[in-house]
């Protein structure tokens, strides 16, 4: 074999063991891999990680307006190419349980949303507003106003039963999330998630524990899903599909409102939703039953998942290895935090370096304070 000859077959043998190297360094760093940090594409939006804030009630408003408060606290949550949903915001007067939740059916909350919005998105995140009406969960609205629902029954704690919505009401509450939804594009938000989750009033038509109703909206599968749908409807239509996103909990029993046969409707609700194109939806976990209940269940989310032709996210009880796995197993594409966020403004950062996590006070969730168990819950940098 002559130098040349033994030359270029030294060279092709590198080449060749150069190539195998890469590819077993490639495996390596994919096995490595933290699912939950790696880029995705929501329509429009580029995330750059795959950590959701949740919607969050922290009662820190003032008459139904946003405060100023609110603008760190958001602020702090976001980081650039973040998805965050802002917490249940009001469609109309009787939506909301509390003055202190937000709204946005008037001028003024949404003037007082601009900021907040605007301090997102300076820091380079995707802001979603939820969009709420609690139904009969409210004891009574303001002026004395009786709440409403699919049915007249009252809560096993409430003294008063709530109206039961009239086939002609039933068009007047979809209208105030049709205009709801176009508020808060003008307040800047990049679009609206629909509340049909936790036995607020959508869920309050779509389960079968608390539907009574005889007429189209109540009976069959397809009659207690109708009012959710024309929500999604009229929503889409007024700001557009690839602006909206849905939450549902078909395996959740809040506020007495469970059904017979979750895994259908959820499968139900998914499939239709495809008709109308929308962004994604967002679905809790069957663990969790009940507010802050997570327990040992063999149901998945796995079949909506599979259905459902958006992006999915999934939430309910979420840490970094099962939120991870979640995503690296294709079970969903966005994982949602919400109590670990709450503590931890800077999750995602926390999750790529696997550092420790604060816990989370839980007797400041509902508090009033500005500061305290809001805005004071300590960065990475300072607790290192």
């Amino acid at each position: 074999m002559g130098p040349a000859i033994f030359k270029k077959n030294l060279l092709q043998s590198f080449i060749s063991d150069l190539k195998i190297f890469q590819k077993v360094l490639t495996m390596a760093n994919k096995e490595g891999e933290i699912s939950l940090l790696t880029p995705y594409k929501m329509g429009k939006f580029d995330l750059s990680h795959r950590v959701v804030l949740a919607p969050l009630t922290r009662i820190r408003c003032l008459g139904y307006v946003p405060q100023p408060h609110m603008i760190l606290y958001y602020s702090q949550r976001t980081s650039k190419g973040g998805f965050l949903i802002a917490e249940a915001t009001g469609v109309s007067d009787i939506s909301q349980m509390s003055p202190e939740m937000p709204g946005i059916w008037t001028k003024e909350q949404v003037e007082g949303w601009k900021p907040i919005v605007d301090a997102v998105h300076a820091k380079g995140g995707v802001f979603f507003c939820q969009l709420i009406h609690v139904g009969r969960v409210l004891d009574t609205g303001p002026n004395g106003k009786a709440p409403v629902s699919s049915s007249n029954k009252k809560l096993a704690y409430q003294q008063r039963s709530p109206k039961k919505l009239t086939t002609q009401e039933i068009p007047l509450v979809v209208d105030d999330f049709r205009v709801a939804a176009r508020n808060a594009i003008e307040a800047g938000f990049d679009g609206v998630e629909i509340h049909g989750a936790h036995g607020f009033l959508i869920d309050q038509f779509l389960k079968d524990e608390i539907n009574d109703r005889t007429d189209e909206y109540g009976g069959s599968l397809e009659n207690r899903c109708r009012f959710a749908l024309e929500v999604v409807d009229a929503v889409v239509k007024e700001i557009g599909g690839d602006k909206v996103g849905i939450r549902l909990s078909p395996f959740a029993d809040y506020s007495e409102s469970g059904d017979s046969n979750p895994e259908t409707l959820g499968l139900y609700m998914a499939e239709s939703l495809n008709e109308f194109k929308i962004l994604y939806c967002h679905m809790v976990e069957p663990r969790m039953k009940s507010v802050f209940e997570k327990v040992d269940c063999l149901d998945s989310l796995v079949p909506m998942r599979k259905a459902f032709k958006g992006t999915f996210i999934s939430a309910g009880g979420y840490g970094r290895e099962d939120g991870n796995k979640a995503v690296a197993e294709n079970r969903t594409d966005l994982v949602a935090y919400g109590r670990l966020f709450l503590a931890n403004p800077d999750l995602p950062k926390r999750f790529e370096l696997n550092a420790p996590l604060n816990k989370y006070d839980r007797s400041t969730f509902y508090t009033r304070d500005p500061v305290v168990g809001y805005t004071d819950y300590p960065f990475l940098e300072t607790t290192i």
